[in-house]
């Protein structure tokens, strides 16, 4: 495998509005087969004005993201990366079908397309152990961020990708599209405008994990590359399960149950969705608990080692609680339990009490939380403007930094105290190595 992976980063590539503006279209003009209105692309915006967008994972999750950006008239897709030669040749295939040409160029090595000059921002949905790695180097490459959801699978990778995107000014959109919900917004500023009194209980509960039996070693297929999945990841041996893409057919993935890859429900696999939210909502997006403690139920073996059900307490210094929990303990969403009432929201829903909350009004003079017009509408606009997203890198390691703790308190079995301010685990040794997880080589976060 080639080893470029740590050469530096040229910063001299992020595109400044004035160049975004005037570049040459030679690399992204193409032949059209039809035109270009008449399969929805907006032809009024001069090819030049168009910001050109590479798209690194190309499962589900990233070829709806793929789908979204096709969707925006001022965007075009013009690269497609993924280990999987199939799935490589099937998104190709819609985005060329949407453009009606076949200029989608493809990659199976993220750092051929992270080094094209002519990318303006690169969108990872790569597996979970995958983010920072491929968001580190786009970002060196001066490329801007939308980044799914987990960030990373320790707190050291989050403040790695933190430090680089705050050194090179990237634009980071992280993956935590409730943000960009009216409901999720709407709830959350009832819970900070006190309209349900002093909070006290924020509660959680998120889809629970499941174990998975073990499997027989198989050879990698031909199409796949293998190494490359594996990346920063132990190795271990090839099983299709291992490492299977979440289809329609087969709607789940078990590496979201590996630890190697994913913290499980815990965090990306759902839980990092409803705590970002529960961040929100409580207005901690520049801190977190003091301390943590719970407990939860793990495999006894089996491909899968993430924590099927968890029961775990995070404190603040002001003494708001949040129970997070899998959701055979409490229902899925975010409840906020203040002393004059509640106010409950999950996807396409809210609920509150007393009711006359639903149809009430934020008045001018109140909290009024960021109104975004769309996840990816709101990263493009902020590409333009260089703004801060809804969803930046700041909230995604506030919010992240939960899981982890969550994971650790509960593999260790005992309480964890925190110091927000310092980003530390405080008076144990054991719990704070694990904020750190090596890496494979040649891989590593520094640059």
């Amino acid at each position: 495998m080639r080893n470029h992976f740590n050469r530096p980063g040229n910063r001299n590539t992020r595109l400044s509005r004035r160049r975004f503006l005037t570049r040459s279209a030679t690399l992204l003009a193409v032949p059209q087969v039809v035109s270009a209105s008449a399969l929805g692309v907006d032809d009024t915006v001069a090819p030049s004005n168009r910001i050109a967008i590479g798209t690194i994972g190309l499962g589900t999750r990233g070829t709806q993201l793929t789908k979204g950006f096709l969707d925006q008239k001022d965007a075009r897709v013009v690269a497609v990366c993924d280990v999987y030669g199939r799935q490589r040749r099937r998104v190709k295939e819609m985005v060329d079908g949407y453009y009606g040409d076949g200029g989608c160029q493809t990659y199976n090595d993220f750092r051929d397309l992270c080094t094209r000059p002519d990318i303006d921002a690169v969108c990872v949905a790569s597996p979970d152990h995958w983010h920072v790695l491929h968001s580190l180097e786009a970002a060196r490459g001066g490329k801007d961020l939308y980044t799914e959801k987990a960030l990373g699978l320790s707190l050291a990778q989050d403040k790695a990708l933190r430090d680089v995107c705050r050194r090179y000014g990237t634009v980071f959109q992280w993956g935590t599209q409730q943000r960009s919900a009216d409901n999720f917004r709407f709830g959350c500023e009832l819970v900070r405008n006190g309209r349900i009194g002093e909070l006290q209980t924020i509660t959680v509960g998120v889809p629970h994990d499941f174990a998975f039996p073990n499997q027989p070693i198989q050879p990698v297929p031909e199409d796949l590359d293998y190494d490359l999945w594996l990346g920063p990841a132990p190795w271990a041996p090839y099983t299709y399960q291992r490492c299977r893409p979440w289809t329609k057919e087969e709607s789940y993935a078990v590496w979201y149950h590996i630890s190697d890859y994913c913290l499980g429900g815990i965090g990306g696999y759902w839980g990092i969705h409803h705590l970002d939210i529960a961040q929100w909502g409580h207005g901690t997006d520049a801190t977190g608990p003091v301390e943590t403690e719970g407990t939860a139920v793990f495999p006894d073996d089996g491909l899968a080692d993430c924590a099927i059900r968890w029961n775990v307490r995070h404190t603040y210094a002001d003494g708001v609680t949040m129970i997070y929990t899998d959701n055979k303990q409490n229902k899925q969403g975010v409840v906020f339990q203040g002393t004059e009432g509640w106010v409950y929201v999950r996807r396409g829903h809210i609920d509150a009490q007393p009711k006359s909350l639903l149809t009430s009004k934020i008045g001018p003079g109140e909290i009024h939380l960021p109104n975004s017009p769309g996840h990816h509408r709101n990263f493009l606009d902020c590409i333009k403007t260089r703004a801060r997203t809804i969803s930046g890198i700041d909230v995604a390691v506030r919010s992240d930094t939960i899981a982890h703790l969550t994971d650790i308190c509960t593999r260790l079995g005992r309480k964890i105290r925190w110091d927000p301010e310092k980003e530390q685990i405080v008076a144990d040794p054991q719990a704070a190595r694990m904020l750190t997880r090596a890496m494979r080589p040649p891989w590593r976060l520094s640059g």
